[in-house]
């Protein structure tokens, strides 16, 4: 674990954030664990053999968290956000929302499986 990316995530201002930050982080962690992090462009990023494979985004009202080689990924109708482009599935978080973290497991590892 990079301490780079522990301090970024401990500076978040809303403790929901963080949590929301630390659950994702530990699902990556667990769904590609050769995984490699680092800051960059201003938000953590995981790496898999040198290529994307997720992003933490925190804003002001909800935490984004983008799956990169997504193009073959399915999941339920609404999950991810409309829009993107098939590679890249992005789902934000919003405070209060329920979040089926098993199942963005499962897909982090099927896109980290398919490289």
């Amino acid at each position: 674990m990079n301490p780079d990316v522990t301090s970024f995530i401990s500076q978040i201002k809303q403790e929901w954030q963080i949590n929301t930050c630390n659950r994702l982080r530990e699902i990556v962690q667990q769904a590609i664990p050769d995984v490699t992090e680092r800051i960059q462009y201003g938000k953590p990023h995981f790496l898999q053999n040198g290529q994307y494979a997720a992003v933490i985004g925190p804003a002001k009202e909800w935490v984004s968290f983008t799956i990169f080689n997504a193009q073959s990924l399915e999941a339920p109708e609404g999950f991810f956000e409309a829009g993107s482009p098939p590679e890249r599935k992005t789902i934000k978080i919003r405070r209060d929302q329920v979040i089926d973290y098993e199942l963005l497991a499962k897909l982090i590892h099927q896109a980290a499986q398919s490289r």
